[in-house]
């Protein structure tokens, strides 16, 4: 099966690309590199050890996907790309539903009149708002997003949900993430993000590094063990084995299904930056602030779904995640080299 990853070039897209290559697909790679830098696709195949075809496209760019579909023989569509930086989002809302939602549409106007009806979409626990209680599960109520970027994700799963009523032909898998850390074993591939980190795992990588100075812990009042908010925190290569998994899926028949995609535990703020500290070795200086606006003090998964119908689950734990971080980090204290 050849594999169209859209957004291919970026942190989680770079990590499944050589899951999937692993696994024995073909790989097709679109980006446009907003976020992310073209040495992650020499990386790829360094890691690898194999070849894939690459385009230079966007995904509101009709001809270009229909020329990447002409071209090549596409069996589905893994579709990562898309603008998430969720503080952007409020400030650049038509930005975000231009890109993520608008070209959302185009592929999939794009695939359905090339013939490619099977397509896993990068979504978001985001999606589950604020009022779900922990640990969240797929049949729980949508909607209550506190930002535009967790919007156009609730957005294009209706989207999908929508198609898939209209045309039940299509083969649809909705992965709902957690929050991806961690890097690959051999410390080549990781998140580079641009400018200042908006998640916490790389702002406490720059503090150890010393790119930052400190890291502001936002809120130590809500009702966790210590005070600080709590997440689910997944590895970025077991993330990645989960879209190898929902190929597989997707493949077997046409339908419509949801999983998340997280640990099913929850860890503060304050448990990730000690754990960092124990794998490796640098003491981060933290302070604490005042709430942000829209945080909840507790988000973490129930992943048996996923469990029981794509026979995965998360294997690598908190210290792994942590110590695959800092080597990273380390290898590459300013990210990828500039094109």
């Amino acid at each position: 099966m050849s594999i169209l990853v859209t957004g291919g070039a970026g942190y989680i897209g770079s990590h499944t690309c050589i899951e999937l290559m692993n696994a024995g697909y073909d790989v097709v790679v679109l980006d446009n590199f907003y976020n992310c830098k073209r040495e992650a696709l020499r990386r790829i195949k360094e890691l690898s050890g194999k070849e894939f075809k690459f385009y230079e496209c966007d995904i509101r760019d009709r001809k270009g996907l229909d020329h990447i579909f002409q071209n090549e023989q596409i069996d589905c569509v893994i579709h990562f790309a898309g603008l998430k930086a969720v503080g952007e989002s409020v400030v650049k809302p038509l930005e975000y539903f231009d890109n993520n939602v608008g070209g959302t549409v185009t592929l999939l106007e794009a695939m359905r009149d090339n013939g490619c009806k099977k397509i896993v979409f990068s979504s978001s626990a985001t999606v589950y708002g604020m009022d779900n209680v922990s640990p969240l599960k797929e049949d729980m109520p949508v909607g209550g997003v506190t930002n535009p970027y967790g919007r156009t994700k609730l957005m294009i799963e209706e989207i999908l949900r929508d198609l898939y009523r209209a045309d039940s032909s299509w083969s649809i898998i909705l992965l709902r993430y957690f929050n991806p850390i961690g890097a690959h074993k051999s410390g080549r591939i990781g998140e580079d993000p641009n400018g200042i980190p908006n998640n916490l795992m790389p702002y406490i990588t720059q503090v150890a590094i010393g790119k930052l100075e400190c890291l502001s812990v936002y809120g130590d009042d809500y009702d966790t063990p210590d005070g600080t908010g709590v997440r689910d925190y997944i590895h970025v290569v077991d993330l990645a084995l989960g879209h190898v998994k929902a190929v597989e899926k997707a493949a077997e028949a046409a339908g419509l299904h949801t999983y998340n995609l997280g640990t099913g535990k929850g860890y503060s703020v304050l448990d990730m930056v000690h754990a960092f500290e124990k794998a490796s070795g640098v003491k981060i200086n933290y302070k604490i602030v005042g709430r942000r606006a829209g945080d909840i003090g507790t988000c973490y998964s129930d992943p048996s779904l996923a469990k029981k119908e794509l026979d995965w689950e998360a294997q690598r734990d908190l210290e792994e995640m942590c110590e695959d971080s800092w080597r990273w980090q380390k290898n590459n204290p300013n990210g990828y080299p500039d094109d």
